[in-house]
């Protein structure tokens, strides 16, 4: 290869391009993180700049320093422009406020893209990563490539950049096949095509230094092209083999990335259940205050304030810590987030907070972007996190009188009263129960005895409650007496007093527990239900507080079902006679079988109560095996192409040794021995005689050795088996004899060197 200071532009031309296609291929892995055509400009933009850098070193020769300096300089002068790109002055130089983002971003953007919702576009600073990794990839890269005495070395930049691009994507592959069969492609493509060009040069300089035929000249080049098809074989053979597996055997389930892993900051189980301070909307003055005053909301819809899917018996939490508890894992919000496959009904509403306050944001539907004004409209804006799943918000910094937000949402399209009795359970994941109330289930086989079908059953038990219940918070001394509270003993209590008295806090559990006896994933919604004025915006009360259930269905998704009975005259309690009771006590029978609970809905006496005990010995013993295994399964990848360049030269010198000729034999002998030569590293001339290859070696036992080769192979006699083992024998002796003052490390690289399964090498490898 030439020398820094002697480039060829040839040279750098096909060691750049090689670097551009595979930088390009390693950057589509960041396209689903931030899925914005800024991405692309970046990306461009940078690979021209950071080629320039990794050129200029090469031809001038800068030192390690110089290049450090500027790269440092193109990172602090294009990083504002290209990375944050919203604090950029005219759109092209930087600022102070994008300068202080663009040093943050280094160093604090790598974990804020794994605790953020995909994509994020050009959000703050969180092209900066990209930034980072496309300028030092190349920098790096190419420098490598055009400047070190190995320069192979090259291809290792956008293989990492590749890996850490993945693992900072989403746990889903995009373009799987596609990405890795290019980016091997290109690898062994410039790898191939540097390994042709050093042979090429080689054989130049020796061709300054002495004389070689023409016919010699022309095998060489002629190897040197087999070389490239033999690479391009091999690629190919090892591309059709990926895409037959990966058709044959194709990966199941997400992968796991270092997303997959992270702890998100916002943990909903370090708040209190918003659904336990339910009564105190209901209180004077909170019941009469002012608490959102929104703009733009429509008719009939209904606020949200958190969704709760778990239940230990006590309270209903958002989420409950384990990872199948879909509501309770909540991830930051770039800008927007895409609600384009739910059907209903784009709203875009204006909120202000009056004297509501806490960490959850009072949200409508299914959110799609959000934007927060006012004084504290940053701090809001960076501390804000979002669940899909269950289309729960929340701060970290808590909401405060002043605040105000627009968002843009889609309120789903619900089913009629009608559709209702025709459902079936869907397939959500909800968290097991941990506690069924005392009196459910006789209430709950009361409510749907002699009805068939899970959507009747359901529409049958919420209609029970509406019918026998009534409406009372217990915070009026004009109202009879109702406990607040939504425990398990609280539920009993309902469903076995005299009169069924509650408020939404309790249908709405009680509801919800029903639903999942039915089979159906239910969960409870606590947010306002405001009387929506015709026109202007809404004034949201503390009374206007309510709560509803969501059930999944296979035909809506989550449907909304609310369970509160009508406002009503609650009728005198009767005297303390069984007889006299409203609604007489039946005999507890099991719920009739429905085949599709089984499928959805585990039951609720769960073997998780009587865990089996493990043995502590076992499980330390088999997670050593574990990691032992695995270890010794990336021991064996990471050494495998070192053990097949080791078996290829056995598997020739078994073939050479046994070869059916007594003068192949000898040939092959020495064939070896030339081998091991060139292993050993001693410059061998091009197409040189046994003579001239012994010269080289020096010494009296390999003249001897080519005067006894020359002689089995022009000779009109064959030679003797004996004469054979004594030309392996002094093989053997003279490749001991090469790597005697070797140190040990030296002998492992002659013993892994492919020098000598170049070109003709090869050849005989393939001849049985």
């Amino acid at each position: 290869m030439r020398s820094s200071g002697s480039l060829h532009p040839g040279f750098v031309l096909v060691n750049t391009a090689a670097m551009w296609v595979a930088i390009a291929l390693a950057s589509a892995t960041l396209w689903p993180i931030y899925y914005s055509t800024q991405l692309i400009v970046l990306v461009v933009v940078t690979m021209v700049v950071s080629t320039a850098i990794a050129i200029l070193g090469a031809v001038f020769r800068w030192p390690g320093f110089v290049m450090a300096l500027a790269s440092l300089g193109v990172f602090l002068l294009f990083g504002v422009p290209l990375a944050v790109p919203g604090s950029a002055l005219y759109g092209v130089l930087p600022t102070g406020e994008g300068l202080l983002s663009l040093l943050s971003g280094a160093a604090l953007g790598w974990k804020q893209l794994l605790t953020i919702t995909l994509p994020v576009g050009s959000y703050q600073a969180l092209l900066v990563p990209a930034f980072v990794l496309v300028l030092l990839s190349v920098v790096i890269g190419l420098s490598v490539a055009l400047r070190a005495r190995r320069g192979g070395l090259a291809v290792l930049a956008p293989v990492v950049f590749f890996i850490v691009g993945i693992a900072l994507g989403p746990d889903f592959a995009t373009w799987p096949r596609a990405l890795a069969l290019g980016l091997v492609a290109t690898v062994l493509a410039w790898l191939a095509w540097r390994r042709w060009y050093a042979r090429r040069e080689a054989m130049r300089l020796l061709a300054r230094v002495g004389s070689t035929d023409g016919p010699v000249s022309r095998r060489r080049v002629f190897s040197g092209v087999r070389t490239i098809m033999g690479a391009a074989l091999v690629l190919a053979i090892a591309a059709t083999s990926g895409a037959a597996a990966s058709v044959l055997a194709p990966p199941s389930g997400q992968r796991q990335v270092l997303r997959s892993a992270m702890v998100q900051p916002f943990d909903p189980l370090a708040y209190p259940s918003p659904l336990s301070s339910f009564r105190s909307y209901e209180k004077a003055p909170a019941a009469t205050s002012p608490m959102l005053t929104v703009t733009g909301l429509p008719a009939g819809a209904r606020i949200r304030i958190a969704t709760l899917d778990s239940y230990d018996g006590i309270v209903y939490s958002v989420g409950n810590g384990q990872a199948n508890a879909a509501s309770g894992s909540f991830t930051r919000v770039p800008y927007r987030f895409d609600q384009s496959a739910v059907r209903g009904t784009r709203v875009t509403m204006d909120v202000r907070i009056d004297d509501y306050a806490g960490v959850w944001v009072p949200t409508v539907g299914k959110l799609e972007h959000i934007d927060f004004s006012g004084t504290r409209a940053g701090n809001l804006r960076d501390s804000f996190y979002y669940n899909d799943n269950s289309g729960t918000a929340a701060v970290v910094r808590p909401l405060t009188t002043g605040d105000s937000y627009t968002l843009t949402s889609v309120i789903p399209a619900q089913p009629s009263p009608s559709q209702l009795g025709t459902v079936q359970p869907g397939t959500a994941t909800v968290p097991q129960l941990g506690v069924i109330p005392d009196a459910l289930l006789t209430t709950l086989d009361e409510y749907v005895n002699g009805i068939s079908g899970a959507g009747a059953r359901l529409a049958a038990a919420v209609a029970g409650l509406k019918e026998n219940g009534y409406i009372s918070h217990g915070v009026s001394p004009d109202e009879p007496f109702s406990r607040s509270g939504h425990a398990a003993d609280r539920i009993t209590q309902l469903l076995t007093d005299q009169r069924m008295i509650g408020d939404q806090e309790q249908y709405a559990v009680t509801a919800a527990l029903m639903a999942r006896q039915l089979g159906f994933p239910a969960r409870v919604v606590f947010g306002f239900v405001p009387n929506i004025a015709a026109a202007g915006p809404t004034r949201v009360q503390g009374s206007d507080i309510s709560a509803w259930i969501e059930v999944d269905t296979a035909q809506f998704g989550w449907v909304s079902v609310d369970p509160t009975p009508a406002v009503r005259k609650i009728p005198d309690e009767q005297p303390q006679d069984p007889t006299q009771i409203a609604r007489p006590q039946s005999p507890v029978q099991p719920p009739p079988q429905q085949p599709q609970a089984d499928n959805v809905q585990t039951p609720p006496d769960s073997t998780q109560e009587n865990p089996a005990v493990e043995n502590a010995l076992l499980a330390i013993l088999f997670a050593a095996l574990v990691i032992a295994g695995w270890s010794i399964l990336a021991i064996a990848i990471v050494l495998a192409p070192f053990l097949a360049i080791i078996v290829a030269k056995h598997r020739r010198r078994i073939l050479r040794r046994r070869a059916p000729l007594a003068v192949e034999r000898v040939s092959g002998g020495w064939r070896e021995f030339e081998d091991s030569v060139l292993d050993h590293g001693y410059p061998i001339p091009p197409a040189p005689t046994r003579t001239e290859v012994a010269a080289v070696v020096g010494g009296m036992q390999p003249l001897v050795l080519a005067s006894v080769a020359d002689r089995a192979v022009f000779s009109s006699g064959e030679p003797d088996n004996e004469e054979v083992l004594q030309v392996w024998r002094s093989v053997d002796e003279l490749r001991i004899s090469l790597g005697a003052e070797l140190s040990r490390w030296q002998r492992i690289k002659v013993l892994i060197s492919v020098r000598s399964l170049g070109g003709y090498s090869v050849k005989s490898l393939f001849k049985r």
